[in-house]
């Protein structure tokens, strides 16, 4: 059975049901992970004991926004419309993946997603196959070359990819520009206080080689197929990254029906039970398996 049949046997009042939105949950949610920021936030400013391992919490706390701002491209973690849009913008901002670009990026990667020569997520550069490309991918420094590149390339009216409509093209150049010019204000800042490269800037590039190897597990070493339940994976972990990552390790889950909102996954979860092809039992293992076949 594929992704497609097993949709074919939900019924419609069951479908309708897992694709409902709701604010409450997602309002919930957010203040929870906004509440361990401002935490390690008020930990660091403070010089409170062990500081210095409370910049990578914090890091990763900021880091994996990344996948709130990739819930709020399908519109999901709130039912009120503007939410979405803000929240997904604010997100965009901290982690330096500019929203607006980012949502049609996504978009295709779900329609082409870990197919050669389509899926975007493939053609930007794949996933690493060498220790090099590996300890490269997984330092972050590739994330953070493309994304400055790309909001600069963006505010200067370059193209914005083929999976970029015409009528997006301007919110785009417009996005990127405010971005830019909210980057020049948190660096003027640091002429009078470095408390935002010790709350954000620094943290986030301690943050963001965690949320590289979350990435990886999504597809990674997955077939090349359209088939969800052969090209994405599903990870057991624990409710700590659950929690953090908007329950996107169910994402065999999200890939089959994305409009299903993050805290109705687990119910797809015991829905599909039984019909994953793909899995790993936590990120430890995946991240050891997929080392012991780098070249």
């Amino acid at each position: 059975m594929d992704h497609k049949a097993f949709i074919a046997t939900l019924p419609p009042e069951e479908l309708s049901r897992l694709n409902r939105t709701a604010d409450a949950p997602g309002l919930r949610h957010l203040a929870g992970h906004a509440g361990v920021i401002l935490l390690f936030g008020t930990w660091i400013a403070q010089g409170w004991i062990l500081w210095p391992l409370a910049l990578v919490a914090q890091g990763i706390a900021i880091c994996f926004l990344f996948t709130l701002e990739h819930e709020a491209t399908h519109k999901t973690p709130f039912r009120t419309l503007w939410l979405n849009e803000w929240v997904g913008r604010i997100c965009g901002l901290l982690i330096v993946q500019p929203f607006e670009w980012f949502r049609y990026f996504h978009l295709a990667h779900h329609r082409f997603t870990n197919l050669p020569d389509k899926d975007p997520e493939l053609i930007s550069g794949g996933k690493p196959e060498t220790w090099r490309a590996y300890l490269a991918h997984v330092s972050g420094l590739p994330f953070w070359r493309a994304m400055i590149g790309q909001t600069i390339g963006n505010a200067l009216g370059r193209d914005p990819g083929p999976y970029i409509p015409a009528r997006a093209r301007p919110r785009v150049a417009a996005e990127a520009r405010w971005m830019l010019a909210a980057y020049a204000l948190a660096l003027a800042s640091l002429a009078v206080t470095p408390l935002l490269f010790w709350v954000w800037m620094l943290p986030c590039v301690l943050g963001q080689p965690f949320l590289r190897l979350y990435l990886l597990a999504e597809h990674g070493r997955c077939a090349f197929v359209a088939n969800m339940f052969e090209n994405t994976r599903t990870t057991f972990t624990n409710r700590i990254i659950r929690f953090l990552a908007w329950n996107m390790p169910y994402h065999v889950e999200h890939h089959t029906l994305p409009n299903v909102p993050f805290h109705k996954l687990p119910a797809l979860h015991d829905r599909m039970r039984g019909r994953h092809k793909v899995t790993a039992p936590g990120y430890a293992a995946f991240t050891a398996d997929y080392a012991g076949h780098l070249r």
